[in-house]
């Protein structure tokens, strides 16, 4: 336990300088929240009349747009209306579009809503979907007569399927993670909290992206490793494997953003913010997104290293730090390789759309990964994956030393060391660390220590030799 707190002194020595230099530099960085010089539109605001209202689709018909556009009216139209909706009939002979017969929720009377031709034609609509509309009726001037439709499809109302998924969500996590699940989850939401109201609003001022970035990212790290694995030597160790992959990932965002040229070009959200304010800088915003898309795969593999080899150790106290660390890189490589699929792949999935536009462009591979469209989602991908792949050895490094730091001394361990060389020599050549490891955990956890095995009787004594 004294050797034990030893090492957990020697984390704290690095550790909390680490921990204050992050908050004050969170301090001196945080946002005003003043929104001064900002301009703008928002989508979702209505004119004078204009409501934003829900509903469920009762039936959908495709009608002649100007006819179902005039039906939209209340009571039956005059004789110059009906000139005027024949003509334009005759000026849009052919044109169809889909309607959705809609119950407002507030209650009323089924009105008649204009589904766009976008979602007609990718998605469509069915009698059940709830949908939220644009309700132009009661707006100064509107008519349905004049040729405007007075409800417009807005988007669907998903509010059910999405709680039920993340209820499902916690439900599972909380099953088999249990009460450290149920952490996590917490400390998701406290990481979301910093992003929410110390990153997002800092990009808005204009503060410094890539100081902005690493201080939110460690604050996010430390708050979700100690809070959902608790205070410990192992978590210390994942979190100093973390904060050098952050660094070499910033570094690396850093170096990237500028000799890419990431811009932004191409990016309607990016057209957006440019034109939102001075004070975003487009770049500052994709150097800081590169940095926070790896936070949750770095920390997977740095709390994975480091409890792999704290698990080793258990397993056979009496084994090297050599083999130690030999034996936790195997696992190491093995979780390197499935997470850059994983990387790669979420990425992938997320740009899909994207991918199949430049596909159908018929351009050469070289022209299509360097592109406006693509070239964010790869250097995001290749940055993400070296800061992750260089994490794990210096995070098995650690914790190997802190490990070893601790002076176990275990009085069979000096017994079982001949065994496992003996064990280790019969068996396969260029597998010693694997035989040696294995054999001294098989020694540890059998039922005989050394000890036992000098007062057992003769007999069993020379089963017990014969086996070995």
């Amino acid at each position: 336990m004294a050797a034990r707190r030893k090492a957990n002194r020697i984390l704290a020595a690095v550790l909390i300088p680490l921990t204050l230099l992050t908050l004050a530099g969170m301090a001196m960085l945080w946002p005003s929240g003043s929104k001064e010089g900002i301009s703008l539109a928002n989508p979702y605001s209505a004119a004078p009349g204009v409501t934003f209202d829900t509903g469920t689709i009762q039936s959908v018909v495709t009608e002649n747009c100007m006819q179902g556009i005039a039906q939209q009216g209340q009571g039956e139209p005059g004789e110059g209306d009906q000139a005027q909706t024949q003509q334009g009939q005759q000026s849009q002979q052919g044109s169809d579009c889909t309607f959705a017969y809609t119950e407002p929720d507030k209650g009323g009377s089924p009105v008649k809503v204009v589904i766009n031709p976008d979602v007609a034609k990718s998605h469509g609509v069915k009698p059940g979907d709830q949908i939220r509309y644009l309700n132009l009726s009661n707006a100064q001037g509107a008519s349905a007569s004049q040729g405007s439709p007075a409800f417009i499809f807005v988007d669907f109302v998903r509010t059910l399927p999405i709680v039920l998924l993340a209820l499902l969500y916690a439900a599972v996590v909380i099953a088999v993670a249990r009460w450290r699940g149920l952490r996590a989850l917490i400390g998701l939401v406290g990481a979301y909290f910093v992003l929410a109201s110390f990153m997002l609003p800092g990009l808005v001022e204009g503060k410094p992206p890539l100081l902005l970035a690493l201080v939110g990212s460690t604050v996010i790290m430390i708050g979700v490793l100690y809070f959902a694995h608790g205070f410990s030597a192992r978590t210390s160790t994942a979190l100093l494997g973390t904060m050098f992959g952050l660094g070499i990932t910033a570094l690396l965002a850093a170096w990237a953003t500028g000799a890419a040229n990431l811009a932004g070009v191409g990016n309607h959200e990016a057209t957006t913010l440019v034109n939102t304010s001075a004070n975003i800088s487009i770049s500052g915003v994709i150097l800081c997104g590169l940095i926070i898309s790896g936070l949750g795969v770095l920390n997977d593999v740095t709390i994975t290293q480091s409890s792999a080899v704290w698990e080793l150790y258990e397993l056979a106290p009496g084994s090297s730090a050599r083999k130690l660390f030999t034996s936790a890189m195997r696992i190491g490589r093995d979780h390197i390789a499935s997470t850059v699929y994983t990387i790669a792949f979420a990425y992938a999935g997320a740009a899909l759309p994207i991918l199949i536009i430049v596909m159908l462009y018929d351009r050469p591979l070289a022209d299509t990964l360097t592109s406006a469209e693509l070239s964010e989602e790869v250097i995001r991908t290749l940055v993400g994956s070296i800061g992750l792949v260089l994490a794990i050895p210096v995070t098995t490094l650690i914790a190997v030393l802190v490990v070893k730091a601790t002076g176990v001394r275990a009085g069979a361990s000096e017994a079982q060391q001949p065994q496992a060389a003996e064990t280790g020599s019969q068996g396969e050549p260029g597998v010693d660390d694997n035989g040696s490891l294995a054999a001294a955990a098989f020694a540890r956890r059998s039922r005989l220590s050394a000890a036992e095995l000098e007062d057992a009787p003769p007999t069993r004594r020379g089963r017990r030799a014969d086996r070995g």
